[in-house]
This record gives structure tokens, sequence and C-alpha cells, in this order.
């Protein structure tokens, strides 16, 4: 059995790797890396993401709380 670790929460200090926005989701790849998006980029590139990602963190329903 393996622990994995829990991620912390995004925050207003995470940033979108494409236009610097403030980050709504994470994607972890099977490197180890991570990518951060705004919603629009994640959006904008889903299908792509999850050919690649090992997880996809959203929290883009904070935008509507």
């Amino acid at each position: 059995m393996t622990a994995t670790a829990e991620l912390p929460a995004l925050t207003a200090g995470d940033r979108c790797d494409r236009c610097g926005a403030q980050a709504y989701v994470r994607v972890e790849l099977a490197a180890g890396a991570e990518l951060l998006f705004c919603a629009h980029h994640a959006r904008q590139h889903e299908d792509k993401l999850r050919e690649v990602a090992v997880n996809i963190h959203d929290e883009s329903g904070r935008l509507n709380a």
C-alpha cells in the first residue's frame, strides 16, 4: 500500500501557467510535474489534459460560490 499526500488547496497566489490569472485547476502529470490553469484555459485544453494527466484537481466551482 502506498500513501498519497493530500495536496493543499489552490490559493490566490497560485497562477495559471498559460496567462498568469488565478489558478483553479491543478493537473498532475505522470513524471511528477504539475501544471496550473485558470478555469478558462483548463476548459480550452481539457481534452488534451485528460490524455496526459494522472490526476486533475478542479476547484473552479469556487467561482460560482
